[in-house]
């Protein structure tokens, strides 16, 4: 009997070694078939956003059982991307960290993949990443987890198994990224001495540009009215530069444009996701040197409409 019960435990071990090693075998064709499938959609997002194709892939395997998940067969969403307040798209529901939660559906998997990169490239909590090199892999993935893309403790470790397992990296080699990191975008730059000609020049203050619009940042003192004296400009045009109807104060450090801003954004930042609820239309015309008026126009919006954590507002 004890005989009996000895080969029937080593047959349920075996039974169950080979349950597993079936499994394993299973899921690594199925992520070898997935890498196949989707790499060059994913080397694409990579020219086109900056996002690596070794991240994407990685996250596209991890968050959609290899393309085998519930979201991906039945939402196709590769990425996990909860619908969050301003999604307007069709939606699928499943269990997640809360029972029954909302989540991004897509008409083809493409548009997941479009999504998944505008969401890291014009979200300010991902927009770090981008100033990594692009063959650091490490570095998105650690810097992923940072920025709260995941709840996973080993969320880093798990991406970069998978891409060290099937050389992911291979992918980011020879890239041509046709946009730069958008943080390097958004940055004032010193306006060259040769442009400076068309305003009153003063050796105290540096005149930057940002969307190749000229504009300055506000000393202790400042008022839209001095600053207006020291450029030649009317009062009520360094307003309407700035979308004031009326003046308000001016704290240091403040950007105050001295010129119209433009109709859009610079080439590469075509979209801003809202961070945090409270931001405001102006706030986002200023940082982006986008005339508020078109930016209204561009999302057929109103004025004073609120606007949303996720909500995407188009700059070009």
């Amino acid at each position: 009997m004890k005989r009996l019960i000895v080969i029937i435990s080593v047959l349920a071990v075996t039974a169950a070694a080979l349950l597993t090693a079936s499994a394993a075998s299973d899921l690594d064709a199925a992520r070898k078939a997935y890498i196949e499938k989707y790499s060059a959609l994913a080397i694409s997002e990579m020219e086109r956003s900056g996002v690596p194709a070794s991240i994407t892939l990685a996250q596209g395997i991890w968050e959609s059982n290899a393309g085998r998940s519930y979201l991906a067969v039945n939402g196709n969403n590769h990425f996990g991307i909860k619908c969050g307040k301003a999604w307007k798209g069709k939606t699928i529901y499943r269990d997640d960290d809360a029972p029954n939660e909302c989540f991004r559906s897509y008409p083809k998997v493409e548009d997941s993949y479009q999504n998944h990169s505008d969401f890291l490239r014009y979200y300010d909590r991902y927009k770090f990443l981008f100033d990594l090199e692009i063959t650091d892999y490490k570095g998105w993935c650690y810097g992923l987890k940072q920025a709260g893309y995941a709840t996973d403790p080993t969320y880093a470790t798990r991406l970069i198994d998978i891409i060290e397992a099937y050389d992911l990296t291979r992918f980011d080699k020879g890239a041509v990224v046709k946009v730069e990191s958008p943080d390097q975008l958004e940055k004032a730059v010193i306006m060259p001495v040769k442009y400076d000609e068309q305003f009153h020049f003063s050796l105290e203050r540096t005149i930057y540009q940002k969307n190749g619009v000229a504009c300055i940042y506000s000393v202790a003192g400042d008022t839209y009215d001095s600053i207006a004296l020291i450029y030649d400009l009317f009062p009520r045009e360094i307003l309407r530069f700035n979308d004031l109807k009326e003046p308000v104060e001016l704290l240091p450090g403040t950007i105050v444009y001295i010129q119209a801003k433009k109709n859009k954004a610079a080439k590469g930042l075509e979209k801003y996701i809202v961070g945090e609820d409270g931001e405001s239309l102006r706030e986002i015309s200023q940082r982006f040197a986008v005339k508020m008026s078109s930016i209204v126009r561009r999302n057929k919006l109103k004025k004073d409409a609120p606007l949303v954590k996720e909500q995407e507002l188009k700059l070009r």
